[in-house]
């Protein structure tokens, strides 16, 4: 039985080789996002509108416009320093312009919009269960129900619609309509 023990220039030879084709397949992979960047702003702008959902301030929803606008870079066969920087001109150009009106007509620009049991007030609802006097009961507002007292002189039947009038930590002070 023979046995074959490579040299160092075999070994030098083989590492050189394999260096060779890890840099080829790194190229072509490179190559191929490249090709296909509208894919990854595709990627990038449902993200952003993703996200867009969980905040509602209107501000990551520029860059997903800006992403569609990548994506039409990318289309267009423009390189991808190009598309980066449509990308940041068409985002910035959303934040500037874009925003202020989404702000101005879905928040229809109120300073101090109230948020959580502060919006309560002013709202109807119905009695769920009887608020005696003194005491509490509950009160079901757009399908929430909210424990509810009164300064009536007498009891507030269930059925009855009552409007928010103030509120203390989580339960909320109403009166008869």
């Amino acid at each position: 039985m023979i046995l074959f023990f490579p040299s160092n220039q075999d070994v030098e030879k083989s590492k050189s080789r394999n260096i060779e084709i890890t840099k080829l397949k790194f190229k072509i992979m490179i190559d191929y996002f490249i090709a296909n960047m509208w894919q990854i702003w595709a990627v990038v702008s449902i993200i952003c509108l993703i996200l867009e959902l969980s905040s509602g301030d209107f501000f990551i929803i520029c860059f997903s416009i800006g992403a569609v606008f990548g994506i039409i870079a990318a289309v267009l066969g423009l390189g991808i320093y190009w598309q980066l920087l449509i990308f940041s001109i068409f985002s910035l150009l959303s934040v500037l312009f874009v925003r202020p009106v989404a702000l101005r007509y879905l928040h229809k620009n109120e300073p101090n919009k109230p948020s959580n049991a502060d919006a309560l007030l002013g709202r109807t609802g119905k009695v769920t269960e009887t608020i005696p006097v003194g005491g509490s009961g509950y009160v079901q507002i757009d399908g929430d129900m909210w424990k509810a007292v009164s300064h009536a002189d007498s009891d507030i039947s269930i059925g009855t619609t009552v409007r928010v009038v103030g509120r203390e930590s989580t339960i909320i002070t109403v009166e008869t309509l």
